[in-house]
């Protein structure tokens, strides 16, 4: 490979990066009405940059079950919220709050709050709500 095309291909993947990142750690790619999104927690990483839970909502008969990504807060943020691993784990039933992704085709979902295990945890306190959790 060429030293141009070498540096041409840097620059691209180095392009690439931000369009990636901010994809889902922003709130832009959701929707502007906040919704609900039940289910069984499928998988749930407490890593950084921010939590993550693969969701199974169950659909109608016709179209069984639907896995959703679902994106929350930074770890430190829902812990200052009360929210940590000793809270959730695949098998819980959980019900958030939040925004769904603006693509109708896509299933993602960033959540606002997280009610599990009979407790609801705000893992974004700074953002104003309208709905409340049940």
């Amino acid at each position: 490979m060429t030293s141009t095309r070498l540096a041409l291909a840097a620059l691209a993947a180095a392009a690439a990066i931000p369009l990636a990142a901010t994809a889902h750690h922003g709130w832009g790619w959701t929707e502007n009405e906040e919704s609900r999104l039940s289910g069984e927690i499928v998988s749930i990483d407490f890593g950084n940059p921010h939590m993550h839970l693969q969701v199974r909502r169950q659909g109608s008969v016709w179209t069984g079950s639907e896995l959703w990504e679902v994106d929350l807060s930074p770890p430190i943020v829902a812990r200052r919220s009360g929210f940590g691993p000793e809270h959730a784990a695949p098998g819980d039933m959980v019900e958030l709050t939040g925004h769904r992704a603006r693509d109708p085709e896509m299933r993602g979902f960033k959540a606002e709050t997280i009610t599990v295990r009979g407790r609801t945890f705000d893992v974004y306190p700074q953002r104003d709500k309208t709905l409340g959790s049940r």
